[in-house]
């Protein structure tokens, strides 16, 4: 290895593994506790040592700490098999979460998200890049992440990703307690990318380019006047940031446990006018009546988000690619922009890109659930539960261009001359959406214990689950070609006025529990969904699980054997996959059409006396009525450890997930006048791996402890059939170069899902590379697709550890993450690192192009070719190892009576260790670095108070 530099929608809820509790009891050794690990899994409860599938637990201890916006932050790198990559550093940047690489290729990749019984919609409010940011981080108690069929398959429609079970904070039995939580952040960017600065600029065009030198500057009183402008440093601020909570436990009238938070949460981003603001609400209600027969779970939350939308790739691009001997303001205060006559040129201005335009984005969020469980009086075993649940949204967003602003300028024509030009201000987009999500469950539950028999426990559960989402809004889009400069809504928008979706599930479902001579335990699970995604004919699918558990250690020969526990797991099942509406919309197999141009009719024309031309209903939007559930089946071995005195623990796990009818975007066939996408079963997938987690205490004393925790995971895909064809498009690696946009990331038969299909570089005997020049793999001295090979960009190893220190009163704790392999596209080279980038508008290039004068350029390109950007060259090691948190931080006991205080600070993202990675950030989910939002080093200092 080189070496290494260090670079400052569906599914009904089933409430199953919901949550750890502990419970503490003595052990027979002397100072050491014994934890009895409680899973709450909805339907009842059980201890850790008695499940069978496969259960990560993430509690409130094991948290990141530091500044954390949304959940997901809290257990980025904390559980084996998880991997968790943000699509940058903005406020509430949009999560990408796979469980064991994930089961599909176009579908919905995502994990079911459950809070507190209530699943959430996957169709993310308008406005929210991030669904887990509309949760209060300062209100979660723990995390469950399931990831085998055995422990998902109850869960059916949606759990072929896995689950996410989210479980907030409780209230208290005892006396009422007040916690108040605050902190503020700053926040810096930790690199910028290495462009040439005004005067190398200058130089390099005289030297280079002088046709176009004259171009460079402004003309100011008569003279060429050469400026210094950074524009990087003119996009970016010095982040400030807070954060504020405030709970109240309480016992209300001594009958009912109770806890209400509020809380609020600015962030600014480190691009300019990049704000969130958030505010959140919670009850939790939990009362027990009639003899302790009736409970009663009752939870409520409220979180209203606003955030300003930047443009970022027109600012971060634009930062780039900005001439920097150009100033950022005319000399009458204006923001500066090159126009070539009435024709603007170059660059927008990135400065003005960012303070000319706002874009609004409101959401309103309503999460809730009642949950009655109540125990027979005439028969206790028997349970009869109901979860009635609804989350609600609503989100507005308006984006308006400022007066003058470059964006909504627009050149006037006479035929193909501009002869004068007009800014369109005012309102170019607006959205209003209202999303409803209805819930309920219903099942009974009957539990049974036996003294001395061969069966020790028998529990079955059985039941009914239906949920509703109502997705509904309007779009308006307004045209800025308007002569007069006076918008109006554009006659030719693809977006209806008005529109609404509506998608129902029900599912029957059914469990059962046997534990024999509290040793071997047997888990069986069936479900069944109905999802209005499909035909009729087709609208069901069936899910068994199976699984099977033997705890070694309580074996009569492993007594004294020094194990706490030692268990060994093996589970089967089949999950479900019908989540394509992001992709294929809520009709996917019936015909519709789409409002849009004119390039075909249906319908005649409408044309109104000023002479518009109303929009038509043209050619239909490919169909496919034959679509059926994507299918996922898994096979699950692992092991749990643990040592007598807790000082170690951990679990080893080995899976094979194989999916078939996957769910995929494919072309239509030419000649049916119909949208050139479609969606089918076309084929299946496999996915493989291991997993291995670590608990370690060396230290643990009156005044020291010292905990160490670890986890490993490899995952390797492979596509096994695609229905007769050889490869499908990854559509989110879209490349945009010479004037084409080029898919690079494959799924393709034989491969690892998501591998880059490109050409092999030729390099001359130093090793440099010989632009142009390609390894012709057939031998028939043509270079063309033939010649292309297949490079994975998806790292097959992930890993995450952390250690903890508290000494007295003191804490000290560290969390680190990364992964080993894996490719990056560096886009950010291939769009300006070649010499005639500069051309002919005096565009800014990358510093690498400074070495062309020599010869020594790396690569010395001169121009740009299809090609030379589809080479692995442009490929670069993922391989990272990042500081994700470092915490020190000091506890105040008796401050008052009956009062703690806790001060504390912090550093995230305090440094990244990468495999000489020569662009932004090796951390990138669709693996091409373009326009990338940086993520920030975020210092934090804050206090907790309790009283």
């Amino acid at each position: 290895m080189k070496n290494f530099t260090t670079v400052l929608k569906i599914a009904p809820a089933f409430l199953l593994a919901s949550t750890v509790m502990h419970a503490q009891k003595q052990d027979s050794l002397p100072k050491e506790k014994k934890i009895d690990e409680v899973v709450l899994i909805g339907y009842g409860a059980k201890k850790k040592s008695d499940l069978t599938g496969s259960i990560t637990a993430v509690s409130e201890k094991d948290f990141n700490k530091g500044a954390i916006v949304s959940a997901d932050q809290l257990i980025n790198g904390k559980a084996p098999g998880v991997r968790i990559t943000s699509d940058g550093g903005a406020p509430d940047s949009k999560p990408n979460i796979r469980i064991r690489g994930g089961a599909s290729l176009t579908a919905n990749n995502n994990p079911l998200i459950v809070i507190d019984g209530v699943p959430l919609d996957s169709s993310n409010p308008a406005g929210v890049s991030n669904p887990l940011s509309l949760v209060n981080p300062n209100d979660i108690e723990s995390f469950s992440i399931l990831k085998d069929a055995s422990a998902t398959a109850i869960y059916g429609s949606r759990a072929s990703n896995g689950v996410i079970i989210i479980t907030t904070k409780k209230g208290s039995s005892g006396k009422m307690r007040i916690n108040y939580s605050g902190n503020i952040s700053i926040g810096k960017v930790t690199k910028i990318i290495d462009v040439m600065d005004g005067p190398t600029f200058e130089r390099f065009m005289n030297e280079y380019n002088p046709t176009y030198a004259n171009m460079l500057g402004v003309t100011e009183n008569g003279k060429q006047v050469m400026y210094n402008t950074n524009w990087q440093d003119e996009i970016f601020r010095t982040s400030v940031s807070t954060d504020h909570n405030l709970s109240v436990r309480s016992n209300l009238f001594k009958s009912i446990p109770a806890r209400f938070s509020f809380g609020y949460n600015n962030t600014q981003g480190i691009v300019k006018t990049n704000d969130y603001d958030r505010y959140t609400a919670s009850m939790k209600l939990n009362p027990t009546l009639l003899d302790n027969h009736l409970k009663i779970d009752i939870n409520i939350k409220n979180i209203i988000s606003k955030k300003n939308t930047i443009d970022a790739e027109g600012a971060i691009g634009g930062a780039i690619t900005a001439d920097p001997t150009k100033p950022i303001y005319n000399t009458d205060g204006s923001y500066y922009q090159t126009f070539n006559g009435y024709v603007m040129t170059g660059a927008r201005n990135p400065v003005a890109v960012l303070m000319q335009r706002t874009r609004p984005e409101e959401v309103q969020k309503f999460l809730g659930n009642v949950e009655l469980d109540y125990k027979m009086h005439f028969l206790p075993d028997l349970r009869a539960v109901v979860n009635l649940g609804a989350e609600s949204s609503y989100a507005k967003i308006r984006e308006v261009y400022g007066q003058n602003a470059l964006q909504s300028y627009r050149p006037v024509y006479q035929g193909d001359v501009a002869v004068g030009g007009v800014y369109n201000p005012g309102l170019n987009y607006g959205e209003d959406q209202n999303i409803f999500n209805r819930l309920m469950d219903a099942y009974l539950a009957y539990s049974k214990k036996f003294d001395d028999k061969f069966i020790s426990k028998f529990d079955i559960q059985g039941g009914y689950s239906y949920q509703n989402f109502d997705n509904k809004g309007k779009k308006q889009l307004f045209n800025m070609d308007s002569p007069t400069g006076i918008r109006e809504e554009s006659p030719y928008s693809k977006y209806a006025n008005n529109y609404r979706n509506v998608l129902n599930i029900q599912s029957f479902f059914g469990r059962a529990n046997i534990d024999i001579q509290n040793k071997y335990l047997f888990t069986l699970s069936y479900r069944a969904d109905g999802s209005s995604l499909f035909p009729s004919n087709k609208r069901w699918g069936h899910f068994p699980a199976a699984a099977f558990a033997w705890k070694i250690n309580d074996e009569k020969w492993m007594e004294n054997s020094g194990f706490s526990e030692l268990k060994l797991r093996l589970g089967w099942g089949k999950t479900g996959q019908q989540d394509i509406t992001g992709s294929a919309g809520f009709y996917p197999y019936s015909p519709l059409y789409e409002i849009g141009d004119i390039r075909y009719f249906y319908f005649p024309r409408t044309v109104l006396s000023n002479g518009t031309i109303m929009p038509e209903l043209y050619t239909a939007l490919a169909y496919n009525p034959n679509l059926t559930w994507e299918k996922t089946t898994t096979y699950n071995a692992g092991i749990d450890f643990g040592t007598r005195n807790r000082r170690i623990s951990g679990s080893i796990e080995y899976y094979h997930r194989k999916t078939t009818d996957l769910l995929a975007q494919v072309p239509f066939p030419s000649g049916q006048m119909l949208t050139n996408q479609f969606i089918d079963n076309v084929g299946s997938l496999t996915n493989k791996g291991f997993e291995a987690s670590f608990n370690v205490t060396p230290v643990k004393t009156q005044n020291l402890n010292w905990d160490l925790n670890g986890n490993i995971a490899y995952n390797i895909g492979n596509v096994d059939d695609l229905k007769g064809r050889d490869k499908v498009g990854a559509t989110e690696s879209s490349l945009a170069f010479a004037g084409t946009g080029v898919i690079l990331a494959q799924h393709a038969v034989g491969q690892q899902p998501y591998s880059a299909w490109v050409y092999q570089q030729v390099y001359d005997s130093d090793g440099r590379v010989l632009p142009g020049v390609f390894v012709d793999k057939n031998g028939d001295g043509i270079i063309n697709d033939a010649d292309k090979s297949f490079v994975p960009l998806r790292p097959k190893w992930t890993f995450g550890f952390g250690t903890s220190v508290n000494y007295k009163n003191f804490d000290l704790s560290a969390s680190f993450r990364g992964q080993l392999g894996g490719k990056v596209y560096y886009a950010a080279r291939v769009n300006r690192g070649f010499t005639e980038a500069s051309n002919p508008v005096n565009s800014n290039s990358l510093y690498n192009v400074l070495n062309f004068y020599d010869g020594a350029a790396d690569p010395r390109f001169n121009t740009k070719a299809s090609a030379e950007g589809l080479s692995d060259y442009n490929l670069h090691d993922a391989t990272f190892l990042r500081c994700e948190n470092i915490t020190l931080g000091y506890r105040f006991d008796k401050l008052f009576k009956g009062t703690t205080l806790r001060i504390y600070g912090s550093v995230n993202n305090a440094f990244i260790i990468t495999n000489n990675y020569v662009g932004q950030d090796p951390e990138n989910f669709n693996a091409i670095d373009a326009n990338f939002y940086p993520r920030p080093r975020i210092y934090t200092f804050g206090v907790n108070v309790d009283f």
